[in-house]
């Protein structure tokens, strides 16, 4: 008996060391500092100095740092307007407001992109798999693919409104998210 009490508290102690380490070699580990752009063979390639004379604080956070702005505060969340968003580091035409939906998230969500327009690489950041997704074209930030979306494709491509600028179709004016 008092084998079988030492094997179980062995087996226990151990158990629970080795996911302490674990979890405290992740804590630990080395922070890299902010995160970049995805990196890559990209048409528009500009330095970060070039990239902050260019956008302005939170845009540059977002796409050039991989930055999350706070949900519910992008002006493009509530825009149904008819039109197109862009990528609002090269002004590529990204998604269209015909795959805009109201996703409850706080974020500007869409079931799918405009073809050839974005990009894709698998994120571990926050101890999860997400989909990040990017412009194809300048590489920079827009937020993450989930599948929880709506018809045809289940896909819900969360964004953040910053990353975007909104151009109306009737108006032809540009709207920053």
């Amino acid at each position: 008996m008092t084998s079988s009490r030492l094997n179980r508290r062995s087996v226990l102690l151990a158990t629970v060391g080795g996911g302490a380490i674990v979890g405290l070699s992740a804590l630990l580990r080395p922070f890299s500092g902010k995160a970049e752009a995805t990196e890559g063979d990209f048409e528009i390639s500009l330095t970060p100095a070039e990239w902050k004379k260019k956008l302005n604080a939170e845009q540059f956070a977002v796409l050039r740092e991989e930055a999350t702005e706070r949900p519910f505060t992008s002006p493009l969340n509530k825009n149904y307007a008819k039109g197109i968003y862009n990528c609002a580091g090269c002004d590529l035409p990204v998604y269209s407001s015909e795959a805009k939906y109201d996703s409850g998230t706080g974020w500007p969500s869409f079931w799918q992109s405009l073809p050839d327009a974005i990009g894709t690489k698998e994120d571990n950041s926050l101890f999860m798999r997400r989909t990040e997704v990017h412009c194809r074209r300048c590489g920079g930030h827009f937020g993450h693919i989930f599948d929880d979306g709506p018809e045809p494709t289940g896909k819900r491509h969360c964004l953040n409104g910053v990353a975007l600028t909104f151009v109306a179709a009737e108006a032809g004016g540009t709207t920053s998210g």
